[in-house]
């Protein structure tokens, strides 16, 4: 994946693309995954970073929606466990078994949800990942030691699947690229083109040089998320808004909170949510909330509320109560939310559909919108079946229900390289070429300075931020200790990026001045 072999192909004013995408966050990097598979000629443009917005600031699950269960929406957890159990085969490097437990403080409460969870079972069939049942007060308690004692019945446990959720994004851009496609980011598309009415193509800027360029395809798909609706006004200046933006905050504890392997699901918040506590590379990972937003941000940030929201419902639920001075990190990630036309614009966000919608304009724009990570394969089919028709595409049948994604290893080792799969290979020998590169990247957390220089040569790594926040997870994981090893980062880039020696110094001041500002909205204060 070489960013300078990428730009020359986008260069190429003589090439006519079967599909061109919008935006390189799970949307359309499983769409370039699918199209790619299926012998389509497709070049993915993303503005910034792959997964620089949504799709690195999950809840790092891949799940069915136990929520969506209790809300009725069977049709919808029935696919995202379909979906799970596909993922769950097609990169076990980057997607595994998690259980979670449901403490009982109500002697309503095991029944209950005992009933659920095993509906829940029951439509997962054979792609389940393991039943669900109730437990006693002294397992509950042998299982996670430090949810509260006080009051406790019991508890019900059931499984659903972790994942990281930007590696994932990142196998999914080197897996489209082994089946042929272009992706390339830092291209911002300015301009959708037209010829006779209809869509066919983008006027896209690379954002590193200022270069402009026009290309042409037989189909544009727009997948930017929560930013669908601008591209959308691109096409159509009039077209109707069907985004609701909301905003999902997480924060990030040391592991002693949680201990062992086991997470913590609390049913029903006072804001009608599920909360989640889980382990995450060594972590204690707590979310989420969810807080409609008037506007979207590519860097949105945590409320101050949302963050005292979680920490009093920690408080309720752990033994050992986290402060304010416990966040090693916190983060906010924006949901991408359609809401139809008729919608009560008042409504909670929290009770909007997570279903993905595949909308056609009438110039052939093809839009993809809402949806979540767990299901992301399914509407990159359903995107792909659509845009085949708009731009009369020879009928090819979807490939992805059983590819495996790069770096595939089906018994992954347990070592902090795992989610490179047969990739860490490549990084140990990195790591050979100079003892420096075996040095960790920052004090407590697994990264080696040899993966900075594997980001640069294979994941088109571009800045600080894209090797801090996304291809390693140190930023979410200490955003302190990360903007402490910005510069160092920095010089590491330099030397792979070969930027040249009169420009080294400033680029290198550059770089980490930006990330320190990006890292200070990731620390609470």
């Amino acid at each position: 994946m070489n960013r300078d072999t990428a730009i020359e192909r986008l260069a190429d004013a003589s090439h006519a693309w079967d599909v061109i995408i919008i935006g390189g966050g799970a949307s359309g990097l499983g769409i370039a995954v699918d199209a790619a598979a299926r012998g389509y000629d497709t070049l993915l443009l993303e503005q910034h970073d792959f997964a620089k917005g949504t799709s690195s600031r999950s809840t790092k699950l891949i799940h069915g929606g136990v929520r969506y269960l209790k809300q009725g929406n069977v049709a919808l957890v029935l696919e995202a466990l379909e979906e799970r159990g596909r993922l769950r085969q097609n990169a076990p490097h980057l997607v595994h078994n998690l259980p979670f437990i449901v403490p009982v403080y109500d002697w309503w409460e095991g029944p209950f949800y005992g009933v659920g969870l095993r509906l829940y079972d029951m439509l997962a069939g054979r792609l389940g990942l393991g039943p669900s049942r109730n437990l006693s007060r002294e397992e509950t308690l042998e299982r996670i030691p430090t949810v509260e004692p006080e009051g406790l019945r019991g508890g019900v446990e059931y499984y659903d699947a972790q994942f990281d959720d930007a590696r994932l994004a990142i196998a999914l851009a080197r897996t489209a690229v082994d089946h042929g496609a272009t992706v390339v980011n830092y291209t911002r598309v300015t301009a959708v083109t037209k010829e006779d009415n209809m869509t066919s193509g983008v006027v896209v800027r690379d954002e590193e040089t200022g270069d402009d360029y026009v290309v042409s395809a037989r189909v544009v798909i727009n997948a930017t998320g929560p930013f669908s609706d601008y591209v959308r006004r691109m096409d159509d200046p009039d077209s109707s808004p069907m985004m609701r933006t909301s905003q999902g905050v997480h924060i990030v504890l040391d592991g002693d909170f949680l201990r062992g392997s086991t997470a913590i699901m609390v049913p029903s918040t006072s804001d009608g949510r599920v909360l989640f506590a889980i382990p995450w590379h060594g972590r204690t990972l707590i979310g989420t909330t969810d807080t409609p937003l008037p506007h979207t941000s590519i860097e949105p940030m945590p409320l101050d509320e949302e963050v005292q929201f979680l920490l009093e419902h920690a408080v309720k639920y752990l033994t050992h109560d986290p402060s304010a001075d416990d966040i090693l990190s916190m983060f906010a990630g924006l949901r991408p939310l359609v809401s139809p036309p008729t919608a009560d614009n008042d409504a909670e966000t929290a009770s909007v559909s997570r279903e993905h919608v595949v909308h056609i304009s009438a110039s052939g724009l093809v839009t993809i919108a809402g949806g979540k990570w767990t299901t992301y394969r399914k509407m990159a089919e359903d995107t792909v079946n659509q845009a085949a028709m708009v731009g009369r595409l020879e009928k090819r049948p979807c490939a992805t229900e059983t590819l495996r994604l790069r770096g595939y290893r089906e018994s992954p080792a347990d070592e902090p390289l795992d989610a490179y799969g047969t990739d860490a290979l490549v990084v140990d020998e990195i790591a050979k070429e100079d003892p420096r590169l075996g040095e960790l990247l920052v004090p407590g957390l697994p990264y080696r300075l040899a993966e900075v220089v594997y980001a640069v040569r294979h994941e088109m790594a571009r800045t600080v931020d894209d090797v801090l926040a996304r291809r390693t997870r140190a930023l979410l994981l200490d955003a302190r200790g990360a903007a402490a090893a910005a510069e160092r980062t920095a010089e590491v880039m330099a030397n792979e990026l070969r930027i040249p020696d009169d420009a080294r110094t400033g680029w290198i001041a550059e770089q980490t001045g930006a990330f320190s500002r990006i890292a200070s909205r990731y620390v609470y204060t």
